[in-house]
């Protein structure tokens, strides 16, 4: 595991589930590695949708919050939310919302390549790429490469 995209707290469960939809690198085949109950499939495409900036986020996970029924609830003399459907679907959720109030949300993102889903975690928050070197026997430099792509469009207008 590359260690410099952990996620923080529950996020990187959140990340984990994204990741079940990937773009292998030896095969550049999307692959859907999820096994799990229909409702969390359903959420893991919405938020990988949203992560990938294909659709709101905000009406994304407004609409899930209405279908699983999401409320404030005050525990302890503080804010809580609860959901009047619980399991996986609701836990995934719970950790995106809590991410949302956070600000740690918008710093999960897709890399444009391999849409790997990643934890920016460099100072500015500008990362674009998943990598930007190899990171191991199965990783892909998909930000070299995507450098080495544009190069060489740049020299061969030059010809």
């Amino acid at each position: 595991m590359v260690t410099d995209q952990v996620a923080p707290g529950g996020l990187e469960q959140v990340r984990t589930l994204l990741n079940t939809w990937l773009i292998p690198n030896d095969t550049r085949t999307p692959t859907d590695r999820f096994h799990g109950s229909p409702t969390l499939r359903d959420l893991r495409d919405d938020l990988r949708r949203a992560v990938e900036r294909d659709a709101d986020a905000d009406l994304l996970v407004t609409a899930w919050i209405d279908r699983l029924g999401v409320l404030p609830v005050v525990r302890e003399g503080r804010i809580a939310l609860q959901a009047r459907k619980q399991g996986e679907a609701w836990e995934t959720l719970r950790d995106v919302l809590q991410s949302m109030m956070d600000g740690s949300w918008h710093r999960l993102k897709a890399c444009p390549d391999c849409r790997w889903i990643f934890y920016d975690n460099s100072r500015n928050g500008q990362k674009r790429w998943c990598l930007m070197n190899a990171g191991g026997p199965n990783g892909r430099a998909c930000g070299t490469i995507a450098k080495v792509r544009a190069y060489r469009e740049r020299n061969r207008s030059d010809e």
